[in-house]
């Protein structure tokens, strides 16, 4: 499995992305925000992603250098339309405007429609979080057919729509940053692991035939199978407010089966900003925390686990493994970014020189 340093793999993609039609500053944007889910061991997030943008690119389903637009400014309302931009640039303006609001209101609502994928939602939580707000996170997607089943259901019906809460640092602990798919997994991580050769676990899956499955193959396969909800009735729950409250509320539209053959990824998100302080009232909210969790933290490990984390811990971790030892890619996801960076006209070299 190749394992490549961060620098030279951001420095890379950077290229790949500008390839498109992109400035470097857009492209830089991207290839940062990819190398960083890399990091964090969000590998589904990561440059694996970077040939498909590239063929949206080349598509027209997705807007080089697509500009963000106020549909509506109102109080602390602020709806805004992406022009099917890189998530990676337009979700990073969204959060600015919507903290601009939120310091001056005390709270910001802020919609956001047709943007191309939003990546890791946990990033847009950790700037708001790093700013000392609290963000919620509801997101839902279109654009492609659905992959994810309804819970007693076996045929997909809409995307893994994920949900993220972040909460800022304290002086004593980190941000709690919360972010996961109301899928059991998000679709990356399945085809990572069909590009790997490995299994699912049980419970993921379930084969065109609606009998469940291992083999992460079902998902691209024709037919194909569906993923399933994460906590069985739970996930489908969350995932049908994420649908109402990012595709419906903001008017990007839910997963209905015209919205469904674009052929692109189309996000929606609906962001909810507010300043813990924002009561006016002596409430010790860090202090809260910090008790939190180390009275959570205090518990003994249960068999097959070396310590208690907190949301937002496991990513920390691998971040600094990642950061010291080098990303590894495995070999069909490079192959595929290898392909697609010759055919934009970058030169083999230049990817097979970063290789450790």
């Amino acid at each position: 499995m190749p394992t490549v340093n961060a620098g030279p793999l951001t420095n890379l993609v950077e290229a790949m992305i500008a390839a498109t039609g992109s400035s470097q500053a857009e492209a830089k944007a991207v290839a940062e925000n990819l190398v960083e889910a890399n990091l964090m061991g969000h590998d589904s997030h990561g440059v694996g992603l970077a040939p498909r943008y590239m063929t949206h690119a080349n598509s027209g389903t997705l807007t080089p250098s697509g500009s963000l637009s106020v549909v509506s400014d109102n109080g602390a309302y602020l709806l805004l339309d992406g022009d099917m931009g890189y998530g990676q640039v337009i979700g990073r303006e969204a959060m600015r405007l919507g903290l601009e609001k939120a310091r001056s209101q005390g709270v910001a609502i802020v919609g956001l429609r047709n943007v191309h994928h939003l990546g890791r939602i946990g990033a847009w939580g950790e700037i708001c979080a790093q700013a000392g707000f609290i963000s919620i996170h509801y997101v839902n997607g279109t654009g492609h057919a659905p992959i994810v089943a309804t819970h007693g259901g076996y045929e997909a019906r809409y995307s893994t729509n994920p949900y993220c809460t972040a909460i800022p640092a304290t002086d004593k602990n980190p941000m709690v940053v919360a972010d996961f798919a109301t899928s059991t997994m998000a679709q990356g991580k399945v085809r990572v692991a069909h590009y790997a050769g490995d299994t699912l676990p049980d419970g993921a899956v379930v084969g065109p035939d609606g009998y469940p499955s291992n083999d992460p193959g079902v998902m691209f396969s024709d037919p194909q199978g569906a993923m399933l909800p994460m906590s069985g009735h739970k996930g489908t729950c969350l995932a049908v407010l994420c649908e109402v409250l990012a595709g419906g509320l903001t008017g990007g539209g839910t997963a209905l089966p015209s919205r469904q053959n674009d052929h692109t990824i189309r996000n929606n998100m609906l962001t909810i900003i507010v300043d813990p302080n924002g009561f006016a009232a002596d409430i010790p909210f860090a202090d809260d925390i910090d008790n939190l969790i180390d009275v959570a933290k205090s518990s003994k490990p249960a068999a097959g686990f070396d310590r208690i984390m907190y949301p937002g811990d496991p990513e920390r971790l691998r971040r600094q493994e990642r950061a010291a030892n080098g990303i590894p890619i495995d070999e069909n996801t490079w192959a595929e970014m290898r392909r697609m960076g010759i055919a934009a006209g970058l030169d083999a070299g230049a990817f097979d020189s970063i290789i450790r």
